[in-house]
C-alpha cells in the first residue's frame, strides 16, 4: 500500500529538511555539534510523535545501537538536548514555515486531494481566527502580550492568527499559514488580531498568488479596513456581521425590508429554515461606505403550542453576488468556519499534539517556533489523512488516534526501523516481525 510518491512521508520531510538546511545560522560553524537542521527537525520528530520527551529515549538508543529512530526517519544525525534545541531555534524568524506550507498545499493540488475541498468551483474557503497557547501570571518574554486586571495583576499570553483551508463535508482541514501576534521591539501598541490578519492576508497571496480564496472570519473581521485589506488581495470573503456591531447596517435592512429576498426549507427535524439576502448593502453609514451582500439563516423549531420558534440565528457579509441558487452553499461556507477551532485548534490542544505545553519562552521566537512545528506535525498527519493507505490503515485497526499513536510511540522506544513505512507496516502486523516465543514443554 502506497500513498503517491511526491505526498509520501519521506518525500515531504525531504521537503522540509531542504528548508531547515537553508535557514540562516549566525553561530560559529566551527565549533556548531548540532546543525539548524537537526535542531528543527528534532523539535518536529517531538510534535510528529506527541512526546515531548522522545529526545530523551533516542538518546539511549543511539547509545545502546548506535543508531536511532530520529536518524533514520527524520535524518538527525545529532540529537540535542531539550535546553540546546530551545537555544538555536529561538533566533530563526517564523516564516520559515511559509515556505514549507506552499509546497505542501501546491503538492496536495497537483494531486488533484484538494479539488473536493472547493466550495465553489475553484474557489477554496481559508478560515482566519485566532488562537491563545501560552499563559501565565509569572512567567513571561519581551514578546508576550500583556492583559492587566483590575486587581493590579497582569496576565501573559502568546497568541497566533491562524488559517485553514476547508470544507463543510470534509472533517480534515488543511493548515496553511499563521502569523505571531506579538510585541515587538520598539513597539508603541500591543499587536493584535487585526493587525496580524493584515499582514497575514499579503504573505497568504504571495504564497499561493493564482489560488482562488474566499477569507473567512467572525463579526471581528467584518468591518471597513479588513474587508478593504482583503479585497486588495483579490480574494472573496464571507464573514460574520452580527446586529449589535453592524447597527447602520442593519437599520438600512430594516428600512428596505421589501427587497430581500427569502427561501424556506425544511430542515428534517420538523422545523423550517428561513434563508434571506440583499445584495449591494451599506456596511456603515459612511459616505465612502463599501457596498457588501448580505445573507442569514434562521431555523425555526415547533414548541408545544405548534407554534414556530426562532431558535438559531446567523447572518454574513459576502462580497459574492448571493441569489436562491448558491444562498444555501454560502450559508454551509459560512458555518463552516468553526472548523478551525473544532478540527484544528481543539485537536492540537486536547488530542495529543500538547500545543499549550510550555517548551520555553527564549529571547526572540521560539514559543512561536514551537508552535509552529507542532502544526506542521499536524499538516503531515492531515496529508497522511487523507492520501496514504498504509497510515489509513493503522487508524483502522487501532481504531482511534489515541491509541494508534500510544502504539506508535512504544515501538518506536523498544525497536529501530529503517524508515516511518515500516514502522507502520510494523504496527499493522507485529507478529510477522517478532520471533515466536518458545512454547513451554509440558510437565511430568
Amino acid at each position: 500500500m502506497k500513498s503517491k510518491k511526491h505526498l509520501s512521508f519521506t518525500s515531504l520531510r525531504r521537503a522540509a529538511s531542504a528548508v531547515f538546511r537553508e535557514l540562516p545560522d549566525k553561530r560559529r560553524q566551527k565549533s556548531v555539534t548540532y546543525p539548524m537542521h537537526d535542531a528543527m527537525m528534532s523539535g518536529l520528530a517531538c510534535m510528529y510523535f506527541q512526546e515531548p520527551s522522545l529526545l530523551q529515549f533516542q538518546r539511549s538508543m543511539e547509545e545502546e545501537r548506535h543508531n536511532n529512530n530520529l536518524r533514520t526517519m527524520f535524518d538527525v544525525q545529532s540529537i540535542p538536548s531539550d535546553t540546546q534545541l530551545g537555544e538555536i531555534i529561538d533566533p530563526i524568524p517564523g516564516d520559515w514555515y511559509r515556505g514549507i506550507s506552499r509546497q505542501y498545499v501546491n503538492r496536495l493540488q497537483r494531486s488533484n486531494q484538494l479539488q473536493d475541498f472547493q466550495l465553489f468551483p475553484g474557489k477554496y474557503l481559508v478560515a482566519m481566527d485566532a488562537t491563545q497557547y501560552f499563559s501565565s501570571g509569572a512567567i513571561h518574554c519581551k514578546q508576550c502580550l500583556t492583559k492587566k486586571h483590575r486587581d493590579g495583576t497582569t496576565t501573559y499570553q502568546h497568541s497566533a492568527l491562524q488559517t485553514a483551508l476547508m470544507h463543510p463535508d470534509k472533517k480534515q482541514v488543511i493548515p496553511m499559514m499563521a502569523e505571531d501576534i506579538r510585541n515587538g521591539d520598539g513597539q508603541a501598541k500591543q499587536d493584535c488580531e487585526i493587525n496580524a490578519a493584515k499582514r497575514l492576508i499579503v504573505k497568504l497571496r504571495q504564497s499561493h498568488p493564482k489560488m482562488e480564496m474566499i477569507a473567512g472570519g467572525d463579526d471581528l473581521f467584518s468591518h471597513q479596513p479588513m474587508i478593504i485589506a482583503v479585497k486588495e488581495e483579490k480574494m472573496n470573503f464571507i464573514f460574520v456581521a452580527l446586529p449589535s456591531s453592524h447597527t447602520c447596517m442593519f437599520k438600512y435592512l430594516a428600512t428596505n425590508q421589501h427587497q430581500i429576498s427569502e427561501r424556506f426549507d425544511e430542515d428534517g427535524e420538523g422545523g423550517i429554515v428561513h434563508y434571506q439576502w440583499m445584495n449591494d448593502v451599506p456596511l456603515t453609514g459612511e459616505k465612502d461606505s463599501v457596498r457588501v451582500n448580505f445573507f442569514s439563516r434562521t431555523v425555526y423549531t415547533l414548541n408545544a403550542s405548534i407554534l414556530l420558534t426562532a431558535s438559531k440565528h446567523h447572518s454574513w457579509v459576502t462580497d459574492i453576488n448571493v441569489d436562491a441558487g448558491n444562498v444555501k452553499t454560502l450559508v454551509r461556507g459560512g458555518l463552516c468556519r468553526w472548523k478551525i477551532e473544532n478540527e484544528c485548534f481543539n485537536t492540537l490542544k486536547n488530542q495529543g499534539y500538547n500545543l499549550k505545553h510550555n517548551y520555553a519562552h527564549g529571547e526572540r521566537f521560539l514559543s512561536f517556533n514551537m508552535y509552529l512545528l507542532t502544526l506542521l506535525a499536524f499538516f503531515l498527519h492531515q496529508i497522511q489523512e487523507l492520501n496514504a493507505p498504509l497510515y489509513q490503515a493503522c487508524r483502522k485497526k487501532h481504531g482511534s488516534k489515541l491509541n494508534m499513536w500510544n502504539h506508535l510511540r512504544a515501538y518506536i522506544k523498544a525497536f529501530l526501523f529503517d524508515n516511518w513505512e515500516h514502522l507502520l507496516e510494523f504496527s499493522l502486523a507485529p507478529s510477522e516481525y517478532l520471533p515466536e516465543r518458545p512454547t513451554r514443554a509440558p510437565s511430568g
